[in-house]
């Protein structure tokens, strides 16, 4: 087992940044090194650092902006905090990688946390890759929603961090519904609320439905041409392929393959609903 990498990380990390989260940073970057030196060790190609940094930088950002998120009304509630542990779960984190999400969690929650100076560098790591960003704030707003409801504490950190990666307030406001019916549409599929594999007659309920249009971000008198156009563009954004091409940490692609689950799942209610495919 190497673990050069992860000590001589930590320690580059803190001296050049003479903070936890420079030392975490450098521990992943070293981790990452240790696990391709386990599993590369012919070399790596061209841009792999970039890629690694950015891999780091996704992880580490997310559940430190998690934690800061959760701490908006004043305190962690335990709907957060179940939130975190659910979403680690779900990750299949190893036992070291829950071990940093849940100290970048705790530092995130702490006070002072530099908020504004973690999103611009944030940012400029994931440059162009609006993908990226769009799943990092998915993955935010979800945290604020996850007690099912948002006040206006929680809301202004989510504008904030929208503001920071490029998204205007109404472009938050339409993600906002799409991840609040997002919840909902999977909750509803979780308990097999629209028996859509059985091929039967069965038909989805209003709210369903309604919800479905939502997760599609298209309106419920929209034309086929429409909802597909949407559909696709979704699917593309979400697609955990190419989103691990672009810096998305192979952990994290659990989240990204239950999104283009419901995607799917909303566009076969919608396009049976309409008799289209």
């Amino acid at each position: 087992m190497h673990i050069w990498g992860k000590i001589l990380g930590f320690l580059f990390g803190f001296m050049l940044s003479k903070n936890l989260f420079g030392a975490l940073l450098g521990l992943w970057l070293g981790h990452m090194f240790d696990r391709g030196r386990s599993f590369n060790f012919n070399g790596t190609s061209g841009g792999k650092e970039d890629e690694v940094s950015r891999q780091a930088a996704f992880f580490y950002t997310t559940f430190s902006v998690m934690g800061h998120v959760a701490k908006a009304k004043g305190q962690v509630t335990s709907h957060e905090i179940a939130f975190a542990s659910a979403y680690m779960d779900k990750l299949g984190l190893t036992s070291e990688l829950r071990q940093q999400a849940q100290d970048a969690f705790r530092e995130g929650k702490s006070s002072g946390f530099p908020l504004k100076d973690r999103l611009v560098k944030f940012k400029r790591l994931m440059g162009n890759r609006h993908d990226l960003l769009l799943m990092f704030l998915e993955i935010q707003i979800q945290v604020a929603f996850s007690d099912g409801e948002l006040d206006e504490a929680e809301r202004s950190v989510l504008h904030t961090i929208a503001k920071f990666l490029g998204y205007s307030a109404r472009e938050l406001d339409n993600l906002l519904e799409m991840i609040v019916a997002g919840a909902n549409f999977h909750q509803q599929q979780s308990r097999g609320g629209y028996n859509q594999q059985a091929g039967q007659n069965t038909q989805a309920s209003g709210q369903q439905l309604a919800n479905a249009y939502k997760v599609l971000g298209v309106d419920k008198n929209a034309k086929k041409q429409e909802i597909k156009k949407a559909y696709k563009k979704l699917m593309s954004q979400h697609h955990p392929d190419k989103l691990i091409a672009k810096g998305l940490p192979p952990e994290m692609m659990e989240s990204a393959k239950q999104k283009t689950q419901d995607i799917q799942a909303a566009y076969d209610m919608v396009s049976k609903q309409q008799s289209f495919k």
